[in-house]
This record gives C-alpha cells, structure tokens and sequence, in this order.
C-alpha cells in the first residue's frame, strides 16, 4: 500500500494515539494538523516558511485546481509537489466539502454533481469518477472519496440516504483509481448527527478495505458537544492499524477534544484565515492585535512564542501593518497562527508519551482561559 499507518503509542489517561503515517514523500507524526495551501499554497506563506515551522503535510483543493489552473497543467508540470516546490506529503480533498458549500448552485443525483463554476457561472459536473481522475492527475500521496456532506441540521431519512449514496460513490471512486502504488484514496464517513447513521456509514466504508478513512459531516454548523458526541459514536468501530481524519477541525479546542477522541489528523482554514482579520492565538487566548489598545504595545503577540513572528516584531508593528493592508502583516500572523497549532500538536504528541493527555488538556484549557464563561477560542 501507498500509505501505512503504524500505532506507536495509546495515552493511559485517555485512548488517544501517537502514531505515523508512512508515505511516498515522507513520515508524518501523529496527532498531526495539516495547514490548508486550497490553490497549491498556504495564503502568504512559502514552502521553505512552512517547512521551518515544521509543518509535515499540507492539503490542496481538488474543486479550485480543477477551475484553476486546471489539473492538467498540473500534471504536466509534474503534479502538485513539483508544481508548488514541496517534497513533503499532500493530501487533497475530493471537492465534496465544495459541493456542500455551494448548495444554491448545485444538484445532486446518483450519478454525479451538476453545479456552477461560483467564478463565472459556467455549468460544471463532478462524478466520483472525475474526482478520482483529477485527484490522480494532481498527484498527492493521500487523496479522498468523492462524497455528499450532509447539512446541519437534516432530516434522518436525507442522512440516511446521503450517506449511502457517499457508500456507493466510494465503491466507484476504489474502481476509478488508477495510481494504487504511490497514492492512497481515503474513505469517508458520514451518517450526519445520528450515531446510528454514524455506524451504518462506518460498517459500508469500512468493508471497502480502504488505507485510512475519514470523518466528515461534522464542524458544519452543529455545537461542539454534539461534534464530539458523533466523534464518539465512530472512532471506536473505525480500524485501530489505519489513520482516522477529522475534516475542517482547526481551533485549539477542537483539536485536543478530537485527539482525546481517538483522531489523527486535523485540517483547516481557520488559522490563516483569522489571522487576515488579523486575531491570532496566544498561549494565554484570543488576541485580535488590530484592536486600538495595541497601538502602543512594543511586546511580542505571545511573550511564551518562539516563532519568527513573536521573536522579531511588535504587536503595535503588526497593528500597523494590518490597520494599512500590508501583505507583511497578514504574513506575520499567519505565520503566528500556523506555528502555534503545529506547536500544539508537538506538544500534544509529548503529553501521550507521558500518559498525561488530560493534565495538558486541562492545564491548557485553564492557561487559555476556555474554563471561562463565553470563552472564544478565536
């Protein structure tokens, strides 16, 4: 297989798994967070950036290369890791999430996606076969099953029906893939917010005998408690020898509940895309550094950071940047944001070592102040 995944450690305190995954381009340790690059970049970040931060594996959008810049071009410039000067693993998604989001310009039947190009309106068409072969011409070591992200709330019978079509889209997804020797098509699970769903979707996707699976349907709108109560419902059943994949997971909070929960990786937009608003995460919290409190603040955005960021620049420095439009300061939060998740998932790694999971989760929570009434994580 492709992608293998070896079970290293479980945490005594609370199940949660140290691992790695083994890769074409490379091992990644686990729990991982992987930055989003949608257009085969991270927004504002190099590859040479990201590697100092020690990002292990990023993930690109099937949905957005395929309109742009097509992933034929890719292909031809010897696909994504060439194309983008990154020797290090990458996952793409299928677009599924995609169709989900742009649900006033798609339709959905059996055999496929009709929806609109959200650029210019043209009419488009995405089958689990299309999926597939634009995945394998883009080239990423770890690549998804095209299917349907049912929405929050939803009535039982759609779900159920949702996620048997996802059930039999992956079956053809299996037979459309063509690079089994240096690429690995993940399953999906859905089932949306019935445990019962939860397991029926596990039982299908899981009989296909696929090298990792993921967790998707969940972060699209329901209440944390009811995010990780599904998580609960599927983690367990799911096969302990291969990678669990929680999709669009990226606040702090998030993470550590889906580690202690049993998964091993994590994507999402949110740090890049909160730091262009400029609010950054801070070992003691929230910080929106675009505030007029900061105008004045020589400190660092995180005195307890080791980033380049926090070693080399102020907050009143930052605030003026993004107060002007500066591309630098959007780069310097950015920077911030992604190197303090990576962080946290190092340091996470280091607590299933120890068998002291629920200490750090706690003691992060209290140092963070999530213990707080109307906490916001970011």
């Amino acid at each position: 297989m492709a992608v293998t995944y070896e079970l290293i450690k479980t945490c005594k305190q609370t199940g949660a798994r140290l691992g790695k995954i083994h890769t074409p381009h490379g091992e990644i340790e686990t729990p991982i967070f992987m930055p989003v690059g949608t257009l085969a970049t991270v927004k504002t970040m190099s590859p040479e950036e990201l590697k100092k931060m020690e990002a292990q594996i990023i993930l690109s959008n099937t949905y957005h290369l395929y309109l742009r810049p097509g992933h034929e071009i890719v292909k031809r410039a010897g696909g994504l890791h060439s194309f983008m000067n990154w020797d290090r693993p990458i996952l793409t998604d299928s677009g599924g999430f995609q169709v989900f989001s742009l649900s006033n310009l798609r339709r959905i039947e059996e055999e496929g996606v009709h929806f609109r190009n959200h650029l210019n309106g043209s009419k488009l068409f995405i089958s689990p076969e299309i999926a597939t072969e634009i995945q394998n011409a883009l080239g990423a070591d770890i690549i998804m099953a095209f299917d349907e992200c049912a929405p929050y709330p939803a009535d039982r019978e759609y779900v159920k029906q949702s996620l048997e079509r996802t059930t039999r889209w992956a079956e053809r997804c299996l037979e459309a893939h063509t690079r089994k020797k240096d690429q690995a098509l993940f399953g999906i699970i859905q089932g949306g917010m019935y445990p019962d769903l939860r397991k029926q979707s596990v039982d299908e996707i899981t009989s296909l005998d696929f090298p990792g699976y993921a967790i998707g349907g969940l972060s699209v709108g329901e209440p944390k408690d009811l995010m990780n109560e599904m998580l609960e419902a599927t983690t367990p059943f799911l096969p302990a020898q291969k990678p669990r994949y929680l999709m669009g997971v990226g606040s702090p909070d998030a993470l550590l509940d889906g580690v202690i929960r049993g998964v091993d990786m994590f994507d999402c937009v949110l740090p890049s895309r909160i730091a262009r608003n400029g609010t950054t995460m801070t070992s003691s919290g929230r910080l929106v550094v675009r505030n007029a409190k900061f105008a004045e603040d020589f400190g660092p955005l995180d005195p307890k950071c080791d980033c380049y960021t926090c070693t080399n620049y102020s907050r009143a420095y930052i605030r003026h940047l993004i107060k002007c439009d500066e591309t630098f300061g959007f780069r310097l939060t950015t920077y911030h944001n992604l190197y303090f998740l990576l962080k946290l998932m190092e340091n996470i790694r280091d607590a299933i070592r120890q068998d002291s999971l629920l200490d750090f989760r706690n003691q992060f929570f209290e140092e963070y102040g999530l213990n707080k009434p109307n906490a916001r994580p970011f």
